[in-house]
Order: C-alpha cells, then sequence, then structure tokens
C-alpha cells in the first residue's frame, strides 16, 4: 500500500469518526454550553493521548524532531482548532444545521485558495473535484434556504479556520511527532475554551455528568483518534485532497441521523452523497505523469 493510498484511507476513517460526533455534539449541547463542551471534549482529548505518547517516544530517535517546530506547531493548531470549533458552534444557533454543514465544507476551497499564495498549485483535476464536491455539498445540505444571516458568516469565518488549521498541520507535520503535536493542540484549545467557560458559562459538575456519554465520545474519538489521524495522514497527502477527503464528514454525519435518530433522507440528499463520494473518489486516481514515473 502507498503512502497516499493510505493516507486518504486514514482521513476516510477521521471523517467517519468526525461524521458521528455530529450526533454526539447535538447530544451534548443539551446540557452544556459551547465554551464547557469544547475545554471537556479537549481535556479528554489530551488525556487519551498520554499513553500513546510514552510508546512512541521508544521508537523515536534521539533527535529526529524540533522540540521548537512541536511546540510552535502545537500552539498554532490549538488556536486555529479552537477559533474554528467556536465560530461553527455559535454560528449553528443563528443559522440551520443543513447551512451549517454546506458553509463549513467551503474549506475545501478556501484550502487551494490559500496555498496558491505559498506556490502549491491544485492541478486541474483537483479544482474539478472539488466543484463536484461542493455542488455535492449544496444538495446534501441546503434545502430552500439562500438568505446569508449572521450565523452565516460566524460559519464562513470558521469554514476559513478549519482551512488555516489544515494548512498549519501541512506545514508542522513532516517536522514533529505527529501524536505529540496533536497533544499539544487540545491542551491549548482547552486551556482557551476553560478561561470563558468559568467567567460566562460556570458549568456544573451535573451538567457536565449529565453529557458524559457525547463528552467522552467526541473527546476520546473526535478529537483524539480523528485529529490525531488526521496530523499523522497529512505528512503523506496534498492538503487540498486532505480538505476534499474531511468532507467527507457532512456525508457521514447525514447517514448517522438517518442511522442513529430515523432522520430520513431525501433523493436530493442521496444524489448529494454520491457527488461528493466521487469527488473525493477522483481526487485518488493517480495521473498519467504519475502513472509513467
Amino acid at each position: 500500500m502507498n503512502k497516499q493510498l493510505r493516507a486518504g484511507l486514514l482521513l476516510t476513517l477521521t471523517a467517519l469518526i468526525w461524521g458521528a460526533a455530529f450526533v454526539a455534539q447535538s447530544v451534548g449541547m443539551d446540557y452544556v454550553g459551547p465554551f464547557t463542551y469544547l475545554c471537556s471534549r479537549n481535556i479528554i482529548g489530551g488525556i487519551v493521548l498520554l499513553p500513546l505518547i510514552k510508546f512512541t517516544n521508544k521508537s523515536e530517535a534521539p533527535g529526529q524532531f524540533n522540540k521548537r517546530d512541536l511546540i510552535i506547531g502545537g500552539i498554532c493548531c490549538g488556536i486555529a482548532l479552537f477559533v474554528a470549533s467556536i465560530l461553527q458552534q455559535v454560528g449553528i444557533k443563528y443559522t440551520s444545521v443543513g447551512k451549517a454543514g454546506f458553509i463549513t465544507s467551503l474549506y475545501m476551497i478556501i484550502v487551494p485558495i490559500i496555498s496558491i499564495f505559498f506556490g502549491k498549485k491544485a492541478s486541474k483535476k483537483i479544482w474539478f473535484s472539488v466543484v463536484i464536491a461542493v455542488v455535492g455539498m449544496y444538495c446534501l445540505c441546503i434545502n430552500g434556504e439562500s438568505s446569508i444571516n449572521k450565523g452565516d458568516m460566524l460559519v464562513l469565518c470558521c469554514a476559513l479556520g478549519f482551512a488555516v488549521h489544515i494548512l498549519i498541520i501541512d506545514h508542522f507535520s513532516p517536522k514533529v511527532n505527529g501524536i505529540k503535536m496533536s497533544c499539544i493542540q487540545f491542551w491549548v484549545c482547552a486551556a482557551i475554551s476553560a478561561v470563558p467557560m468559568l467567567i460566562i458559562e460556570k458549568p456544573t459538575m451535573s451538567s457536565i455528568i449529565a453529557a458524559w456519554a457525547p463528552i467522552l465520545y467526541a473527546g476520546a474519538f473526535s478529537s483524539g483518534v480523528g485529529y490525531t489521524l488526521q496530523i499523522i495522514a497529512q505528512k503523506d497527502i496534498d492538503p487540498t485532497v486532505a480538505s476534499l477527503i474531511c468532507s467527507l464528514e457532512s456525508v457521514f454525519s447525514v447517514l448517522f441521523g438517518w442511522l442513529l435518530l430515523n432522520q430520513a433522507l431525501s433523493g436530493k440528499e442521496l444524489f448529494g452523497c454520491l457527488l461528493v463520494f466521487i469527488g473525493v473518489i477522483l481526487t485518488q486516481i493517480p495521473d498519467n505523469k504519475s502513472q509513467l514515473n
């Protein structure tokens, strides 16, 4: 199995985990505020990775990675993760979940656009795949709503935040231990979230305990496993392709909503799922030039 295919499969698994987390997030927010939810899940994510870090230390050669890059990368990832996550959470209060899902997925377009300014031009095949996937996202998430409101703008800023997060990972992941950087980002995100959590929301232990199941899933799997797989996989794959594959989380969220919450899929939504899937598959087909090498 080549590295790019392996990375693609890991990111698909990441999207699957994130898709299921939408259900957990929906349930968890019935008990706690957005800052409390974000802080709690990231603390759990950081704790989950501590045993893995001890394990990877044994296989890591002395001086293999630069500690300065690890710390800077972890802090930058944590800040970007906090900004994107909280903008999404607050934005959903003022717009529909369907519109929020579509607007968030626009990081597929933002990533290649930003990458151009860093000398990373995407191929025509990638741009074609982006267009197909965006049309699919529209069919999947938008149901008769076209107006732009306050929530839409917040979620659009969230999409920019996730695009920046992907590009930060693309820059630092080849230089550092991915598990350690992921752990640092969780603690940074949790620390930032803790300040407004304590000042604004003032959560009680009973409310956190009431939301233990969705918080535990989001922390252990969506954060601990999902974001770590993303960092590990992005070492071997183009950031634009990575953003396309990660966008499958919207497809999986609809499917899990159907399976777990009995939310029926319309023909338009099924067509949207198919288009997104086709867009992602196209990115995994080798170019003719690469086949000749």
